[in-house]
């Protein structure tokens, strides 16, 4: 059965801006359900006690990407996400929850600058894939980590309703 369009593109205003300010982490498995309509994330569950973590940016330092590849020959597409940070200052404690970040397989929520939620990880989660620690050379050198969580999913990265952006949170 061929797959139907439904619509196409028409340029607009320019008033979109890249890069993303936040990010929310979760052990995959704390997530018991996603609730989706259209691509769009319509309720999210997570088991008692569990919440998403925040992690805020420095300006113009975060970016999500998402990649699409599709084998004609095998009849298949998947989308690999690619998530990267900056988190400033050495130091034992962030360290420590780096290592953990690391160890774990995780769901992702993104807000990018221009205020929308996007989440990875649904299916399969996001891992963090590259670390560097670094000290810089100079005294205006970032001294702290670079950051990278990668995914492969497939289905596209959904985008988050504000609402439940807005308990991400609160303990389930």
């Amino acid at each position: 059965m061929p797959c139907a369009l439904t619509s196409g593109y028409t340029l607009d205003c320019k008033d979109n801006s890249g890069g993303i300010l936040e990010v929310y982490f979760i052990e995959r498995g704390a997530v018991t359900s996603i609730a989706e309509a259209s691509g769009v994330v319509t309720g999210l569950t997570k088991a008692s006690g569990k919440r998403f973590w925040k992690y805020e940016l420095p300006k113009e330092t975060g970016s999500l990407t998402e990649n699409m590849t599709g084998n004609i020959q095998n009849g298949t597409v998947f989308y690999a996400s690619e998530l990267k940070i900056v988190v400033n200052k050495l130091n034992v404690t962030i360290r420590n929850e780096i290592k953990l970040l690391a160890q774990a397989t995780m769901i992702a929520v993104a807000k990018d600058n221009n205020g929308k939620y996007w989440l990875i990880g649904r299916t399969s989660g996001i891992d963090l894939t590259t670390g560097v620690l670094g000290t810089g050379t100079a005294f205006g050198d970032r001294s702290g980590f670079d950051l990278t969580f990668s995914g492969s999913e497939p289905e596209p990265m959904l985008e988050v309703n504000s609402t439940v952006a807005s308990a991400l949170e609160t303990a389930g």
